[in-house]
């Protein structure tokens, strides 16, 4: 009976986050022969490849909408609102690629998403123009996606990396972000948090952010029963993020009750999420 539900719990969470041709998909990503970007004992496998993804996600996507311009392009085009799901799916399918798929794979998924990027221009309610393929712009993406991650990792990864692994995660993320076309990605912790504080003058909770954290941690399209489950990822996706940023999107910190009770229901969801989704021990 345990077994049953582990395997039906695994497969519908999969199938939110990787689609109905995920299983395909996955197969395609892992069985395929040929050489990958990164090995087998990378740092990137490892972060990228743990249940703390889905807190550092929708931390990564509160922190990327503080930049105006990054923010209304998200806004303008991508979708989020009305197919949040095909969202996330596209987005975790770039990231197993690119991570554990083969090098032609993996090139192919950045070209379509550089061939995207280039088509999305625009210009904000303020009339500043806003362009996807700008390096800068990705900069920020990438440096808020990367710190995120890693932040989410250290806290409820299931094996925390050493000073010298979460550097080389950042350094391996850095191979993706040049390929996207990023110039001079941080290589390292010191040099990514040195990239994050040069973008925060430039940083602002704008109509379109705030409505954004509004949507992601009140009014997600989650289903009654799961909202708890939901509700407690997206509580540990706040306090992962920078004090700062946090000040910003007008986030309150409860140092009491986040050590109590949030970073708790923190560990307890991860953990939950792996044993659902790792195949139970064959039978004898």
């Amino acid at each position: 009976m345990l077994t049953e539900l582990r395997g039906h719990a695994g497969r519908a969470l999969f199938a939110r986050v990787a689609g109905p041709d995920g299983p395909a998909v996955r197969a395609r990503i892992h069985d395929t022969p040929g050489p990958r970007w990164f090995e087998p004992d990378r740092p990137v496998r490892t972060v990228h490849g743990d249940a703390s993804m889905f807190i550092g996600g929708i931390s990564a996507l509160l922190l990327q909408s503080l930049h105006p311009l990054a923010m209304a392009a998200v806004a303008a085009h991508s979708g989020f609102r009305g197919d949040p799901w095909g969202r996330l799916q596209r987005t975790s399918t770039f990231l197993a690629v690119t991570t554990y798929g083969t090098a032609d794979d993996a090139q192919r998924a950045v070209d379509h998403v550089r061939g995207i990027h280039e088509r999305i221009r625009g210009r904000t309610a303020e009339g500043l123009a806003y362009h996807a393929a700008d390096p800068h712009l990705l900069g920020w993406v990438h440096a808020a996606e990367t710190d995120s991650f890693l932040r989410a990792h250290q806290r409820y990864g299931a094996h925390p990396l050493d000073d010298a692994g979460y550097d080389a995660y950042v350094a391996d993320t850095a191979r993706v972000a040049e390929a996207l076309g990023v110039v001079d990605p941080p290589l390292d912790r010191r040099s990514l948090a040195a990239r994050l504080s040069a973008y925060r003058p430039e940083l602002r909770a704008t109509a379109d952010a705030r409505a954004t954290a509004r949507f992601l941690l009140l009014q997600p399209p989650i289903p009654l029963a799961a909202r708890p489950f939901y509700t407690g990822l997206a509580a540990n996706a706040v306090a992962v993020l920078p004090p700062w940023a946090r000040e910003l999107l007008r986030l309150p910190r409860l140092p009491v009750v986040e050590d109590l009770a949030v970073r708790p229901v923190g560990r307890a969801l991860t953990g939950a999420i792996r044993w659902a989704m790792t195949p139970p021990p064959a039978s004898p």
